[in-house]
């Protein structure tokens, strides 16, 4: 395969799964199944965004030419990719990577989200069974060239450790945070409960941490957010609400909730699922200094950011950690 016809796979693959194809909603209503967290709401979104926004020629060929991507390497490596399974396809954009480099790939699925991946290279094989030698999934990764691997921290230092002397890329715990001056409108307050509450919360490109002003209102916020009230129906949420909110009042400490979410205050950015860590800031410009210097910071969501309601609709630059999958692919031939 060379070059455009991979570009031209990926979008045939993209086209499939906007498709109302039989086979693809029982495998969409099987992933559901499998994986609690995975809502057919949320399986939905993380498809429609892979479809829309990097299965498009167009926005395909623009990224491409940034790398000087070639028909066929020079000399050719086998990647193996560790893949997390928090989010629906959460790993399918260094899948894309590595495709579109060709470059053959050994991918371990993680066990919370392996039908979806599978399935759709497999779509991939019946546009060209060639696609097989170039990609296949494993449960032990051994005797790659090159590896990328995303898990926690914990994991990480398996990662490191197995494959530290071996070109890498390991991704730890990361998460997003949210700058608010008190000036956001209905509009952005609402595009902010997505990028707090999508997927639950689950994504690294999720806000799990709230930096306000001190005359901050939250009510507005809280009021917008009740509009996530239906978690209540999935019990794993509603088990980690009742929780967070046993330990909030036996600890006998601040806190705010519209009985969905629960507000704290404290300095970690990191927050269990259905509660969100705030923290008052004096000065704007010491606080952005002091982000940008934080490595576990994903995003970094507001006016004068990311916009409101896009951290979890990332674009095929949008690396994950920041580094750039493709230039550390090509950086192997």
């Amino acid at each position: 395969m060379d070059l455009q016809e991979r570009v031209k796979m990926l979008v045939k693959l993209g086209n499939y799964m906007l498709s109302s194809e039989e086979e693809w909603i029982n495998i969409k209503e099987r992933a559901s199944r499998e994986n609690a967290w995975f809502t057919n709401e949320f399986v939905e979104i993380a498809i429609d965004n892979i479809a829309k926004r990097f299965l498009q020629e167009d926005l395909l060929q623009i990224w491409v030419n940034r790398y000087e991507v070639k028909d066929y390497p020079k000399t050719q490596r086998n990647i193996g990719v560790v893949m997390a399974g928090n989010i629906p396809l959460v790993g399918f954009h260094d899948f894309l990577c590595v495709f579109i480099s060709g470059y053959k790939q050994t991918i371990k699925a993680s066990s919370k989200d392996s039908i979806l991946i599978k399935h759709l290279v497999n779509k991939l094989a019946e546009l060209d069974e060639s696609v097989h030698n170039y990609v296949q999934f494993a449960e032990n990764l051994k005797g790659c060239d090159a590896y990328i691997a995303t898990g926690s921290n914990n994991s990480s230092r398996y990662f490191d450790y197995y494959f530290g002397k071996y070109p890498n890329i390991i991704r730890k715990n990361r998460t997003s945070v949210a700058i608010l001056t008190g000036n956001e409108t209905e509009e952005d307050l609402a595009k902010l409960s997505d990028d707090i509450q999508m997927y639950f919360g689950l994504g690294c490109r999720n806000v799990t941490k709230l930096y306000v002003p001190r005359d901050y209102d939250f009510i507005p916020l809280l009021d917008t957010l009740k509009k996530y009230g239906y978690y209540f129906e999935f019990h794993k949420y509603k088990h980690n609400y009742d929780y967070q909110l046993a330990i909030q009042m036996m600890g006998r400490k601040f806190y705010m909730t519209n009985d969905s979410i629960i507000l704290v205050e404290d300095q970690a950015i990191f927050s269990p699922v259905s509660q969100v860590n705030y923290e008052f800031y004096d000065n704007k410009e010491s606080l952005i200094e002091k982000l940008i210097a934080n490595d576990s910071i994903q995003c970094m969501v507001g006016n004068e950011f990311i916009n409101f309601g896009e951290a979890q609709r990332p674009s095929l630059s949008d690396y994950a950690d920041g580094i750039d999958t493709m230039k550390f692919i090509n950086g192997l031939n």
